[in-house]
């Protein structure tokens, strides 16, 4: 329970059918206790459904998974997705094993996502039925075993029933704002976040144009990502953007939009969800960034932890670090950290 309308809902209509739950808290950073307004944001829910609740301090886990492996990738220059690391590793990874640990069955979350169980009996990841909330592509990572003891109360649900349900439940965090897209990062200046947390200044190195000729001194790699117009500080003849990343001498590599485009990439740390492995290419649609709609491919699987996926037509600014993930309709295939 994170204090808001989504996890505060999905108690409620888990006390539906199972009397015997508990509310959890994950404490993610050092600085945030009992007196941040989300832990009582939840104690207040939490009290008003008549459930117990307790608070998990994941603090020092949370920096090393997903805080240190986020800069990590930035300073390899990368821009990676911190909400997969976070389901993966602390959601569905540590409050599950707290969880069973206490001798409970099922972790309950207010995701907007649904699970289902194929014909071979297989769990299966589904998108939420509300296609401006789903959230099945930061879920991708998630495992048989985890999925086996996941309910998403809210996957069949709209935002707009969701909050009705809370607006006639009386909750006072009906019309509570959204949560923001990566918790540590409020303002979304990643690079500032990332000076102040590792309390050093980046090293700066050079831009270059596509042909090699250079354009100038950058601010530092963690200031850029692929695809990105604005904040280079060029003063240039016609529209640029960044192309490439090479952090073994920090250079920003600087093009049109027409050559941010191409049709194939490579993933690792992958996972699949109704198979164990593609054994032979597969055409589907895959996603590359959240609000992306998804794009027809083959997908290959090249290797035991590696996938190669070649799109019909040419995607824009393919990044290193997002998560590429595959869809067949409605149901999730899995998928990978584009490398």
């Amino acid at each position: 329970m994170s204090g808001g309308v989504d996890s505060t809902v999905a108690a409620m209509l888990a006390l539906r059918s199972v009397a015997d739950c508990e509310g959890a808290v994950m404490q993610l950073r050092a600085d945030c206790g009992d007196g941040d307004d989300g832990v009582k944001d939840a104690k207040a829910a939490a009290s008003r459904l008549g459930i117990p609740l307790s608070v998990y301090d994941f603090s020092d886990r949370f920096a090393e998974l997903v805080i240190e492996a986020f800069i990590d990738a930035y300073r390899r220059g990368r821009t990676p997705n911190p909400c997969v690391d976070c389901n993966k590793h602390i959601k569905f990874g540590l409050l599950l094993e707290k969880a069973l640990e206490m001798g409970r069955d099922k972790i309950i979350t207010g995701h907007y996502a649904r699970i289902a169980r194929g014909g071979d009996g297989r769990f299966l990841l589904k998108k939420g039925a509300d296609p401006d909330k789903d959230q099945s592509y930061v879920l991708y990572s998630l495992t048989q075993t985890q999925l086996a003891r996941i309910v998403f109360p809210l996957g069949e649900l709209s935002k707009k029933q969701v909050r009705g349900l809370a607006l006639d439940a009386g909750f006072e965090n009906a019309m509570s704002r959204e949560s923001q897209d990566i918790c540590f990062v409020p303002d979304g200046d990643y690079a500032k976040f990332i000076e102040g947390y590792i309390r050093e200044k980046p090293q700066k190195g050079r831009f270059i144009g596509a042909d090699g000729v250079d354009l100038g001194e950058n601010k530092g790699i963690i200031h850029y990502t692929v695809g990105q117009r604005r904040g280079l500080g060029l003063a240039m003849p016609h529209p640029v953007y960044v192309l490439e990343i090479r952090p073994d001498d920090n250079t920003v590599v600087i093009g049109r939009d027409d050559q941010l485009y191409s049709k194939t990439l490579t993933a690792s740390q992958i996972n699949l969800i109704p198979v164990t492995r593609l054994d032979s290419p597969i055409r589907a649609r895959v996603k590359l960034r959240y609000k992306q709609i998804e794009q027809p491919a083959t997908i290959r699987q090249t290797g035991d932890d590696s996938l190669h996926i070649e799109f019909d037509e040419p995607q824009r600014a393919i990044t290193k670090g997002q998560a590429a993930v595959i869809y067949d309709g409605e149901n999730v295939i899995g998928g990978g950290t584009i490398v």
